[in-house]
């Protein structure tokens, strides 16, 4: 069925293109019965088979260049039926791609790409492997109801990195030949991408005509003219891009080449910043020239724009796989704390690891790498990933559930209290690090993301609270039941977060405590299921912002970000504001906004300033353009 959330943004979305777009409508293909998880394998005893090649396990297939393209298209095809509506399912894929060429002009690769499902090339650099073809997210049909209830509105988990896509869309209909299509929203990024030979779509205009689609991420990647379309949100971060055309409400652009200019915000809604503070891209498999398995680990960058990749070998650090632990979902947590404990890195193969104590991470340097969207499903109120107040670590590609027993915190970065050290050169960083309490199932947390540690980096998380899942409960069932206390919790000096989506927790969803903090692109939703306006109040004020940053931060920077309302279950409750800060010369908010989604009252935006986002102008934001 549809989800309320989603219903809500489709109610209120205009479409602003700066293009004609083709009127032409298909309907996906039915999804397939669903393949069985893989089975549970004890840990091997060798990690690498003969010549080389990792054990990876069942959910990860690695395909060459020499293999047929109508093998490698049955594979993918067949993962895509199963993964298309799963999504609060428990199946995980990884499909990588040594180095090469796949597809043919007569024969071209399509890809299309569903839940928990990651795509990416093992070359050193994304033109060591070329798709001749496409790699899509469609529009999801809804309901069994042809094409009357398609959108993109909660197409998530899912990934495309370190490739090249010489689109061919050949033996597809006049409107999917139109452009690669990547109709998304939270918890989807491309990343290390090359586009040639046509347009990239973040909508998919081809289901039904144009519909809604909300966020996403894309880093470290070269485009062509880009078609947002009716995308709400998006961050595009040290990248270069042909052009842009239109936007919704936030559109950021950091460090990126060929991005529209700032002009008369928020007509366009464009927020724009010459280059990056502090970046560090996502960490890599590739296969070297001597078919030897590694990962690449990005240095970090300052006051960077563009791609890293563009004269040769992104700058960073080699380790090869032989020094990782490569984990199965079978494996005891005392087997992975044991290898981390003797100076092993961490590889989290597909699936859904059941944690009931803490994964420690004492080592500077430690890396942890997921593929396929690896979740880390807290057990008996456990914290999942515990890590110390070490610098560089890097923890990349996992998905963190809430237990059906309340957990303190999902992922700790560093203690709030205690001997700790960091650094400038050298942060902590996580990459498309995702977080759930509730939807596949019951879920319990105080705190989803805290991080302690100074000198952090967070590019491109999704902290969410569910709104709908398979736990069949009422908004109000789900308020009493589904506790989520506070989203994400920022303690440490210096922590960056480049693409923030923090949604539905039940006090504050963002709490920055830290000095010296910078946010580019920040977006929220409030929660929909307070059942009154006593449970949704602190102390005397009327609910809590989006976003807060603590009475006594001295310096604080935010760039784009907007707080929305939807107070489905009782549209009598107001929020006095989206954003609460200190007023102080040092904390300053850049293009900020809320909208009202359809019920509910934000009175103000900032700290008594803005009118209200009430429902005498659903869909209509009300922007600050500067705070104070």
């Amino acid at each position: 069925m549809i989800m309320a959330r989603r219903l809500g943004r489709a109610l209120v979305l205009g479409l602003a293109l700066a293009t004609t777009l083709p009127a032409a409508a298909t309907t996906l293909p039915a999804a397939a019965t669903t393949l069985p998880a893989a089975a549970a394998t004890a840990a091997p005893t060798s990690q690498f088979h003969p010549g080389g090649a990792p054990d990876l396990g069942g959910n990860v297939t690695v395909f060459d260049p020499s293999m047929p393209v109508g093998q490698i298209q049955a594979a993918l095809d067949k993962a895509y039926a199963t993964q298309v509506d799963n999504e609060m399912g428990t199946q995980r894929y990884a499909f990588l791609f040594k180095p090469g060429a796949y597809g043919t002009a007569t024969q071209p690769l399509q890809i299309k790409v569903g839940y928990y499902t990651e795509i990416a090339g093992l070359g050193a650099s994304p033109n060591d492997v070329v798709i001749n073809g496409k790699i899509d997210s469609y529009n999801r049909c809804l309901d069994g109801g042809g094409t009357s209830n398609c959108l993109a509105l909660v197409n998530f988990w899912r990934t495309v990195s370190n490739l090249s896509i010489d689109i061919n869309a050949t033996g597809q209909d006049g409107c999917r030949a139109s452009a690669d299509f990547w109709a998304v929203s939270q918890a989807a990024s491309i990343r290390r991408v090359n586009v040639t030979g046509g347009g990239l779509s973040l909508m998919d205009y081809c289901t039904a005509g144009p519909q809604y689609a909300s966020g996403g991420f894309i880093a470290d990647s070269k485009l062509p003219s880009v078609t947002n379309g009716s995308q709400q949100q998006w961050l595009i971060r040290n990248s270069e891009i042909a052009g842009w055309s239109n936007g919704v409400w936030n559109q950021v652009f950091s460090g990126v080449v060929g991005a529209p200019a700032e002009t008369a915000f928020p007509n366009p809604p464009y927020t724009t910043l010459d280059t990056t503070p502090v970046s560090r891209e996502k960490s890599y498999l590739f296969v070297d020239s001597h078919g030897k398995w590694n990962v690449r680990v990005p240095s970090a960058q300052h006051n960077s724009r563009g791609v890293t990749w563009a004269n040769g070998l992104t700058p960073g650090r080699t380790v090869p796989l032989s020094d990782f632990f490569v984990a199965k979902p079978s494996d005891p947590v005392w087997l992975i704390n044991a290898e981390l404990a003797l100076g092993k890195n961490l590889l989290l193969t597909p699936g859904v690891y059941d944690i009931a104590q803490s994964i420690h991470v004492f080592r500077p340097d430690t890396v942890i790498l997921g593929l396929g969207h690896a979740t880390l499903t807290a057990d008996r109120g456990a914290i999942p990933l515990d890590i110390a107040s070490v610098p560089g670590v890097i923890v990349a590609g996992v998905t963190f559930d809430a237990g059906a027993q309340k957990s303190p915190v999902l992922l700790r970065v560093g203690q709030q209290h205690g001997f700790g050290f960091s650094s400038a050169n050298d942060p902590t960083t996580l990459s498309d690090v995702y977080f759930r309490v509730g939807g596949p199932h019951v879920g319990s947390a105080d705190t989803a993301l805290e991080v302690n540690s100074d000198n952090v980096i967070i590019d491109n998380t999704w902290v969410w609270r569910a709104d709908h899942g398979v736990e069949n409960l009422t908004n109000t069932q789900r308020w009493n039941t589904n506790i989520g206390r506070q989203g994400a919790v920022i303690n440490g000096d210096h922590v960056t977060a480049t693409g923030m989506f923090v949604e539905h927790f039940q006090t504050y969803n963002t709490v920055w405590n830290g000095n010296d903090g910078t946010t580019i692109m920040y977006q929220n939703e409030l929660p929909y299921d307070p059942p009154t306006q006593a449970d949704w109040m602190h102390g005397s004020v009327l609910g809590y912002g989006g976003y807060k940053v603590g009475d006594k931060v001295r310096t604080h920077r935010l760039y784009g970000a907007g707080v929305y309302v939807f107070n489905q279950n009782n549209p009598a409750i107001h929020t006095a504001n989206g954003f609460e800060v200190p007023t102080t010369p040092g904390v300053t908010l850049h293009h900020i906004m809320t909208v009202n989604l359809a019920a509910g009252t934000i009175d103000h935006v900032v700290d008594g300033v803005g009118g209200p986002a009430d429902t005498t102008k659903i869909g209509q934001p009300v922007f600050v353009t500067d705070y104070p």
